[in-house]
């Protein structure tokens, strides 16, 4: 710029320099050469020529002078002119936002304003007069405020978006280059920091605001009001719609749903566009794939900055399973007041700043005295007396200060008198720790606590006798040990058993057995002489008795069984009973009460063994007996451990041809014992054993599954018959044992024969008839064993259908020497036929007895002259297995 103004000065001047070089020549030429022919000729001239013409030079040079004097005001005032401008173009690019370079045509800067010094932190004196925009260029890079390379530089900031560079300090200054057409050039740097810097954060805001429209759960979309297509759908919108949104977006919604959920839809969107407030909020039904939906929706219309309407922005939520969820909370609500309301317990809610009541339900009216509508808002002060009152504030106050469960029993007047209530006061506190409801039950105990008591009662006496029962007995005991501990003194422990009791029962019923037990009772009290008399189990007594020993317990056992002796006259009938009783006296039989009370037992089954009513005095080799018992019982078990019990097989024959030559039938599974030191245990040893212990339940299930196995074996298809017994039998699931075990072995049903006695009867009678039923629906035979041996063998034949009867051996082994037994065997054959049950006789031994069982039509016999108990090997040809080693005759006699 102060180039083109230097020129055009000189234009201005180039005239005035040529008329001041003329005039300067001539005025030169004649002083010069004085003798020249100018003068010559003004020498010669006319004087008046001479004037004139020296006047017309003077006048000549005057106006030449004056046309210099003009022409250099003129460029003065053209100089000031210029200055000023320069001044103004100078101080309005020092006063730009940017910073501004320009170059001549050689590249040397011609200008450089204050703003660019600013940015790059440079001063002027660092602008060498000289410098060249490429040298500007170098000192940056010197400087570290240029962060590319000089032909980078000028290759990006000539193009349209021009370049950014990186300053240290993070500022960011924009260039861009401008070459002009005289060959120079101008830039301009522009500090783009702040707008870098919102630049970032709006795109930063940008992303954050759509990945929340990605990501909220809640559908989102926007579509245009002009045409009603989409143009934008979130994530969730994808999932409810099932439609991806590159396939939402540009389409409406009469393209993506059906059509009456479009209609819905577009319905919702006019209400928007119609609504005053610029928003609709409603609920409604769409249809997705087969099912239907229920929408919450909520509408916006956004509008441009002339307030016109421009795109409608919709938020839904699939509220389906809310609104069901809803719908069981209030249900849920409705059912929990009506619990509340209907449960047998009073129960109150106080607010805890005032003591108010908030809620009462039906059963509070009780102690409340009044409809439980009419105590919302008041206080107990409002309701009860003042002492009642009082009271009651004082135990909140005191559940309120404590902030923990309180409960208590109080009584408290009603309409029905004086009640015990059980009071708890539980207190609920908000989210800042503090009291802000005390809830109240009041449980009306009177009844529960009368129960307790006679609970109480029952708990250490019987119920039927109401004499006290074991855990009594057992404490009085101890009590008694105690005090003739320190007075060195003696006492008698009585274990009675009261005999017949089961007798009774089956011949009388259980009634009068239970009247017996009361009156047996009452005469044990008045013969005790104040000694302790407890009932003990069904039937069996213990007593205490003190004084002289064994003198005195023998005397009151006499006695005893002298007074149970005599006649009970029960209902009209006459019922005799007896008692057998074992004897242990303190301290030489025991010094505590389990020692005295199991020495006394000890003694009993002494006393039993003997005869029944005896009486038994406990003495030390009984204490062996019982070891050899435990001892025998521990054997026991290790021997169902290591499988040392083994079946032995006796085989059963028809009887219809008289001789022990009849054709084998089945065969009668039999447990057998061989201990390792004592050799064979019999079975009435170890079979009551482990009745006893509970081992039965182990031993029977192997017995049962060993004898399904083997008989599921043999070519023969006969019949296998097991033992059950009655603590098997009742004790356990049974049916589904036998089940598995068919199932597991593979053994015909019909091939198999459970053998009980008349035991698994007495005990439960509907339980026993019950089971049996269900095991012969699976199809198994069922034998009543040892029949005659017991009372009630013909009601339960009536009761059960069994597929056969056995004779007990008793009556078989008396046949030819006693005619009753021969009687009973008649008569129990003639039975079972008529009943259309097939009759097994046990114990044939001889020819004699095989001989009337057979004339007596009996179906079947075993024994000993069939065959006796042997391993099933011995019996390998019966069973249709290749023979075996020879073994001794099967039949035996004698």
């Amino acid at each position: 710029m102060a180039d083109k103004n230097w020129q055009a000065g000189g234009r201005i001047m180039i005239p005035a320099g040529v008329v001041l070089c003329l005039v300067a020549s001539f005025w030169a030429a004649t002083a010069s050469t004085p003798e020249s022919g100018l003068i010559k000729y003004l020498s010669a001239a006319d004087p008046d020529v001479v004037s004139d013409v020296v006047l017309g030079g003077l006048v000549a040079g005057c106006f030449l002078i004056a046309v210099w004097i003009w022409v250099m005001s003129t460029l003065r005032r053209f100089r000031l002119s210029q200055q000023r401008r320069n001044v103004f173009v100078s101080s309005a690019l020092n006063n730009l936002k940017q910073g501004v370079v320009i170059t001549n045509p050689r590249q040397r800067i011609v200008f450089l304003n204050d703003r660019y010094l600013e940015i790059y932190s440079l001063a002027r004196s660092d602008i060498t007069p000289d410098m060249t925009g490429r040298g500007l260029l170098e000192l940056r890079l010197q400087r570290g405020t240029l962060d590319v390379s000089i032909d980078e530089f000028y290759a990006r900031s000539g193009e349209a978006e021009g370049l950014i560079t990186e300053l240290p300090g993070g500022k960011a200054v924009h260039v861009r280059y401008f070459p002009l057409s005289n060959g120079g050039s101008i830039a301009t740097h522009e500090d783009c920091s702040e707008q870098r810097s919102l630049s970032r954060e709006l795109a930063s805001t940008k992303q954050f605001l759509e990945s929340v429209l990605e990501n909220i759960p809640v559908c989102v979309a926007a579509k245009s009001i002009d045409d009603g297509r989409y143009i934008f759908a979130n994530r969730a919108f994808e999932r409810f719609s099932r439609f991806s949104r590159d396939y939402i977006v540009g389409k409406r919604a009469d393209e993506i749903f059906t059509h009456d959920t479009a209609a819905r839809i577009e319905a919702a969107d006019r209400a928007a566009l119609h609504a005053t407030e610029g928003s609709f909020s409603n609920e409604f039904v769409v249809e997705r794939g087969s099912r239907k939906r229920v929408l919450a929706s909520s509408r916006v219309v956004a509008r441009n900055d002339k307030g016109e309407p421009e795109f409608l922005i919709a938020l839904f939520d699939d509220v389906t399973d809310r609104n069901v969820l809803s719908q069981e909370l209030e249900s849920t609500k409705k059912f929990l007041e009506l619990v509340v309301d209907n449960i047998p317990v009073s129960l109150t809610v106080e607010r805890a700043s005032d003591g108010r009541y908030l809620l009462a339900n039906r059963s509070a009216e009780t102690i409340l005295n009044r409809r439980r509508e009419e105590v919302a808002g008041l206080t107990a002060a409002e309701i009860f007396n003042a002492r009642e009152a009082r009271l009651i504030v004082a135990r909140d106050e005191a559940a309120l200060k404590g902030r923990r469960p309180l409960t208590e029993e109080h009584p408290i007047s009603t309409k029905d008198g004086l009640r015990l209530f059980l009071t708890r006061r539980v207190t609920v506190l908000n989210d800042r720790g503090e009291p802000q409801y005390l809830i109240k039950t009041h449980e009306d105990v009177t009844d529960r606590r009368q129960t307790e008591s006679r609970m109480a009662h029952m708990a250490y006496h019987d119920g039927l006798t109401d004499l006290p029962n074991r855990a009594a007995f057992l404490q009085a005991l101890t009590q008694m040990i105690e005090a003739c501990t320190e007075a060195e003194e003696e006492f008698a422990v009585l274990s009675i058993d009261l005999d017949g009791l089961n007798e009774v029962n089956d011949v009388f019923g259980h009634a009068v057995g239970d009247k017996l037990l009361i009156e047996v009772a009452q005469r044990m009290q008045a013969s005790a002489r104040g000694g302790v008399v407890a009932r003990l189990s069904g039937d069996a007594f213990g007593l205490i008795i003190d004084g002289k020993q064994p003198i005195a317990g023998m005397l009151l056992a006499e006695q005893l069984a002298e007074t149970l002796a005599k006649e009970f006259v029960i209902d009209g009938k006459s019922v005799r009973t007896g008692a057998t009783t074992g004897i242990s006296i303190f301290p030489h039989n025991g010094r505590d009460a389990a020692s005295l009370l199991a020495n006394a037992g000890a003694a009993l089954s002494r006393a039993k063994a003997k005869s029944r009513g005896t009486i038994s005095i406990y003495e030390p080799e009984m204490d062996q007996q019982i070891r050899d018992r435990r001892v025998l019982h521990q054997d026991l078990s290790t021997a169902i451990k290591n499988s040392e019990i083994s079946l032995y097989y006796q085989p059963q024959a028809s009887s219809r041809h008289g001789t022990g030559n009849g054709e084998i039938i089945g065969f009668e599974a039999l447990a057998r014992w061989r201990h390792p030191t004592r050799g064979f245990v019999p079975p009435s040893d170890f079979i009551p054993l482990a009745e006893e212990s509970g081992l039965i339940f182990e031993m029977g299930q192997w017995i049962l599954r060993e004898a399904c196995r083997e008989a599921a074996s043999w070519p023969v298809p006969l019949q296998v018959a097991v033992n059950l017994s009655p603590a098997q039998f009742m004790h356990g699931d049974v049916v589904s044992l036998v089940h598995s075990i068919l199932l597991e072995t593979g053994l015909a049903p019909g091939r198999l024969e459970l053998e009980i006695t008349e035991g698994v009867l007495i005990e439960d009678f509907d339980r026993g008839l019950s089971l049996l039923r269900r095991l012969k629906g699976l199809g198994v035979r069922i034998s009543m064993d040892d029949f005659g041996s017991g009372y009630s063998s013909l009601s339960y034949l009536q009761a059960f259908p069994f597929d056969k009867i056995k004779i007990d051996r008793a009556f078989v082994m008396n046949l030819g020497r006693n005619p009753q037994s021969a009687a009973i065997v008649r008569a129990v054959i003639g039975l079972g036929h008529g009943l259309e049950m097939s009759i097994v006789a046990e114990g044939v031994e001889t020819q004699e007895q095989l001989g009337f069982l057979a004339e007596q039509g009996c179906d079947a016999v075993q024994g000993y002259f069939i065959g006796k108990p042997l391993p099933i090997e011995q019996y390998s040809t019966l069973v249709g297995r290749a023979p075996s080693d020879p073994v001794e005759p099967v039949r035996k006699t004698g």
